[in-house]
Formats: C-alpha cells, structure tokens, sequence
C-alpha cells in the first residue's frame, strides 16, 4: 500500500512536535551553563563546583559527557523497538505518547536546583533531571523522526517537509531565546528575593508551550492510515552495524555533528558574548538571535529554489565553511571600531544564510540514505538512521557545551575573556573541516540509485 499524499494537515501537525523538542533542548543549551555557571557580573549564584580535573574538565563537562554515554544505548535501543513494534496503533506514535510529558517535566527540574550555592547536592539533582530528561526526548524524537521517511516518500516532498521541520526548529529556538527577556520582564513587574527565580519562572511558561506543540502530532498524525510501513524484523546488532557501515552517512554524520557543535557554541556563548565582551543585558539575546533565525527565514524560498539545481552537497560544504569564517568574529568582539550593538547584530546577519541552508537539507539528505538502505535491503530501518543521526546531533551539541566550559578555565568574566574568545577559533575550525570532509559524499549516486529501485518496490513497501 502506497502512503497518501502528503497534506498541510499532517505538514502542520507534524512540525509541531519539532518546535516543541526545539523549544526544550534549546532551553538547556541556552541556560544551562549559564545558570549552573555563570559570569561574576550576571547576579546569579555559582549552584555547582566549580573543580576542574586535569586542568580543563569542569563538573558540568563531565554531566554532559555522562548523559551522552547514556545516550549511545537509548537512542539505538529505542529505535530499533520502534522499528520493530507490532503496535496496532503504529510504530511511532505510542511511542511519543509515552515520552512528551516526562520530557517537559525534567526539563523544567533540571533548573530547579536543590540548594542556591554551590553544592554537590545540585551536582547530584542535575546528573539525574539532565538524564532522565534526555532520556524521555528521546523516547519522543526518535520515533517522531523516523515518521518522516514514511509522511513524505518522494525526494521533493522530503525537501518540502524539510523545510516545514526546519521552521518549525527555528521556531523553537526563537522561542527557547526569550527566556533571559522573558525573565527581565518578571523582574520589572514582581520583586524577587533571588534573580534566578525569575529565570526559573520564565523556563517553566516556555515548557507548557513546548508541551502543546509536541502534543499535536501525537493526537493528528493517524499512522494507520498515512504511515504504512512494516515492522523491521532485524536484530538489534544487525540493525545498528549495518546503519553505521553506511559510508555517505558516515560522513553526513561528521558534518551534523560538526554543525550542532557549532551552533551549541553560540547558544550557550550567546549571553557571555553579551555581557562579558560586549558589556550588553541579557535580554539582548532574545532580540539577537531572534533576528538571525528571522533573517535566516528571508533566505528559505532561494535555498528551496538553487536546492533544485545545484547539489545539496554543495550547498551544505559550502554552508558549514561560511559559518566557520563567521565563527572567527567571535574572537574579536568588542574590539572592533563598531558599536557593542553593532558587533552583534552583524555576526548574526552574518550567521543567517548558513543557518538556513543548514536547517533545510539535511532532513532531505538522510531521508533520502534512510529510503535508498530500506529499498536495497527490503527492512524498514528508518528509526535507528534517524537514532543514530540524534545521537550524533545531541553528541555535538554536548560537545559544544562540553568545550565551552573547558575553555571558560581560561576566562570567562570582564576583563578575563580568553576562553570566551576562543571558541571563536574551535568552532571555525571544526566546521571548516566538516565542509570539506562532506564534498566526498556521493549524493548523484544515491539519487540514480534510488530511482533505479523504485520500479522494483515489493508489495507493501
């Protein structure tokens, strides 16, 4: 049974789930280090630690580092039971019925610190909260990925409904970015006793959004009738090994990582560079990134309309080797001949066309390896692509959060800014290399390939 077109009903109601997720991991990619550990000037208390083993590993690199272990078995585990599940009410969706509630209530935990100053009991509180949080998003996201193969057969429909994820991802980061102006506006209008509850009042609102959009697609999308997919009958080794021996998606995965490293970066720099080299509040990164994801915005009809003739490849290398150049300005805010304002406002202009390539595609790009492996091997695998493809995405973004805080050892306060200037020169550096090291894959190839198979379908593909 062939899946029915695709419609702006299961368009909409499928994006939504991804402004939600989008909502909650930005929330802790943005806040996180900032709360737990934040600059001398921001009035905020230090809740962890702050010990550093072997010189450059924090107490928080290492809880990043440890929830992403617990990942590399969640994530593929969780995958391959939704590849396999015989459900009657589908592969997918039970699934995310399971996880959206638990997720939103851990996010909120993890900014709930049990004590206001710098205690191993918080250290203890976010090990678990960050855990179980990751944990229950993936239980949601995996599966929800995974609906895409199925809601959008066909190579432009992938590129249409990429486009419509990735609006709805930047939706989410817009959203998640209006916790700092969000809180400033608590504080003019109530009188706290600490200015983290502020905060903390702010990220519990942006939850409850987040909930509402990721509860959509769990109550629209109807898999029985638009998903007609058959459980992949394959063991779990089998599965995992054959997706990793994949070689283009090897290097898309290098890629990804490479970019949400990046991106990790920025939005867990975002209020450093405001307040420790800029000398700028805090609510300026709301109105900030909301102008690169805008203007990024301004820039979809062209990616969508040069996508049709110029590979996706191309577009991609040539994307992540942009946002590297635009990285270096990092090390050089607030020394420029230009207004603090100014400085800020042109590296996010700047960062707004990779940013738009690099939502768009890459969706398409591992739709469409997931879609030529499922017509080569006849088993419907597209959960554990999209797993491992979440696990190299949160990887990245751990990783981003893990080197920032390793380089705030060497500075993070006015007048100490080394290691907030350096990520500048790590993020230039790791997505220049992704861009060149993704030229090698072969994208004509998967093209002819998958057309050449298509004739050959076997019944109840």
């Amino acid at each position: 049974m062939a899946a029915p077109k695709l419609t702006y009903k299961y368009i909409l109601a499928y994006a939504a789930g991804m402004t939600g997720w989008s909502i909650l991991i930005n929330i802790v990619s943005v806040m996180l280090i900032y709360i737990y550990l934040p600059p001398n000037n921001a009035g905020l208390h230090t809740l962890i630690p702050p010990v550093v083993y072997l010189g450059i590993f924090s107490i928080l690199a290492l809880i990043a580092a440890g929830g992403r272990l617990f990942d590399a078995v969640t994530d593929p585990l969780i995958a391959w039971l939704s590849d396999r599940s015989e459900n009657k009410k589908g592969r997918r969706v039970p699934f995310m019925r399971v996880g959206w509630i638990p997720a939103v209530i851990f996010c909120m935990a993890v900014f709930l610190p049990l004590r206001l100053s710098d205690s191993h009991q918080n250290v203890a509180w976010l090990l678990v909260t960050l855990t179980l949080f990751y944990l229950f998003l993936t239980i949601y996201f995996i599966p929800y990925n995974a609906l895409m193969l199925e809601l959008a057969p066909s190579g432009r429909e992938k590129v249409t409904l990429s486009t419509w994820l990735s609006l709805a991802y930047v939706s989410g980061m817009v959203i998640a970015a209006q916790t700092p102006l969000m809180a400033s506006w608590l504080e003019d209008l109530f009188p706290f006793n600490d200015r983290i509850h502020s905060f903390q009042i702010a990220i519990g609102i942006l939850c409850v959004v987040a909930a509402v959009f990721l509860y959509l697609p769990v109550i629209s999308v109807n898999e029985q009738s638009c998903c007609p997919g058959k459980p992949a009958q394959v063991s779990f080794r089998k599965s995992l090994g054959q997706t990793l021996r994949n070689y283009n998606f090897r290097l898309f995965l290098f890629a990804d990582f490479s970019y949400f490293l990046a991106i990790a970066i920025i939005a867990s720099g975002m209020l450093y560079y405001l307040r420790v080299l800029l000398d700028l509040e805090e609510a300026m990164g709301s109105k900030v990134l909301g102008l690169m994801i805008i203007v990024s915005l301004v820039f979809y009809p062209l990616v969508l309309y040069v996508s049709k003739f110029v590979q996706k490849k191309i577009l991609v290398s040539s994307a992540l080797i942009f946002l590297g150049i635009v990285f270096l300005t990092i090390f050089f805010l607030g020394k420029l001949p230009l207004s603090p304002k100014s400085q800020i406002y042109i590296f996010a202009l700047l960062a707004s066309l990779p940013v738009a390539i690099l939502g768009i595609l890459p969706y398409a790009i591992i739709a469409e390896v997931a879609q030529l492996d499922s017509l080569k091997t006849g088993l419907r695998k597209e959960g554990m692509y999209f797993a491992v493809r979440n696990f190299f995405y949160k990887l990245g973004m751990t990783a981003g959060i893990m080197l920032f805080t390793i380089l705030t050892v060497w500075g993070k306060d006015p007048g100490d800014d080394f290691g907030i200037r350096l990520n500048g020169l790590v993020g230039c550096a790791f997505c220049v290399l992704a861009g060149l090291t993704f030229l090698l894959f072969k994208e004509k190839k998967i093209q002819r390939e998958i057309k050449e198979l298509m004739g050959k379908v076997p019944e109840g593909y």
